[in-house]
């Protein structure tokens, strides 16, 4: 489910050298600091209404994700590649883009709300990473310098990023949808408040969105994996549990459309399969990573 990538001795074009590149973290240090001001900001806002701090907490958000940008551009000029091959660089490209699409939702459509969820996540997430990496360097294999690499990782952890907002989304709708029936919405809303509406619909899009960058980087890793392999599939756990995450959520699409599920139902499915994905991302990378895993150290 991860998208750390197949290794293999280097041959062909790609061989070369192993390089060794440890995570920056000054930026990381510093991404995470923003996050975690974010997070606090966002907090505040929700309790007292106190539109400035959201304000803040969003440009705090925003400077996180160019500090870890920076980050992994020098990580980029130390691989000559995207430095996402194991499991620690794995969850910081996560973060990075769960923060860059968090805040194309809380700027673009207004729903600063998604903040006290986002940034949160994007801190944990970035924070472990880092104790993970903390006293190793990683050796990055020359068979991963490979123009594929860019596309599947990016279009992989962009669905993941639009699933784990799509959860967010779905986590407030059932929030606010009991706080609205309980007449006590103003208790955790401040301003502006999305209406349920709003939420359901976004949670479509999302997940729609993700569907596609799923769909898009299974076909690449097939694409990849056959210059590599020699065959487009192999049913390793990586890929087995990629089939059944695409499987869960074109379900879950297809009983939008077809059978008309929305709002809480929707919502509440949607938060299911984000936990199944979370379990087969963690126990694939970390138990059963097959040949897509590992520290290559």
């Amino acid at each position: 489910m991860t998208c750390e990538m197949p290794y293999r001795p280097a041959m062909g074009p790609f061989a070369g050298t192993a390089k060794i590149v440890a995570m920056d973290l000054f930026w990381v240090l510093l991404a995470l600091s923003c996050y975690f001001a974010s997070a606090a900001a966002f907090a505040t806002e929700r309790a007292d209404g106190a539109d400035r701090n959201g304000k803040e907490a969003a440009i705090l958000l925003g400077a996180g994700a160019l500090l870890q940008m920076i980050e992994f551009t020098s990580g980029a000029l130390q691989t000559g590649n995207l430095p996402v091959t194991n499991f620690a660089q794995s969850l910081s490209f996560l973060a990075w883009l769960t923060a860059l699409v968090g805040l194309v939702l809380i700027v673009r459509f207004r729903m600063r709300v998604i903040g006290t969820f986002v940034a949160p996540i994007v801190f944990f997430a970035l924070g472990a990473a880092v104790l993970i990496t903390k006293g190793r360097r990683l050796t990055v294999p020359a068979t991963l310098r490979s123009a594929w690499l860019p596309v599947h990782v990016t279009l992989a952890f962009l669905g993941y990023a639009l699933f784990v907002l799509a959860a967010g989304v779905s986590l407030v709708y059932l929030v606010y949808e009991r706080r609205l029936k309980a007449k006590r919405l103003t208790l955790i809303d401040g301003p502006p408040a999305p209406s349920l509406e709003k939420l359901d619909r976004v949670n479509y899009h999302l997940l729609g969105w993700g569907f596609l960058m799923l769909t898009l980087a299974i076909v690449s890793g097939a694409i990849w994996a056959d210059t590599i392999w020699g065959h487009f599939w192999s049913w390793e756990p990586q890929e087995s549990w990629s089939l059944v995450i695409w499987l869960l959520y074109a379900a879950l699409l297809e009983s939008r459309l077809t059978i008309g599920w929305r709002g809480r139902r929707a919502a509440a499915l949607t938060i299911v399969l984000f936990s199944v994905l979370v379990s087969s991302f963690l126990g694939v990378s970390l138990v059963t990573p097959g040949k897509h895993g590992g520290s290559f150290g």
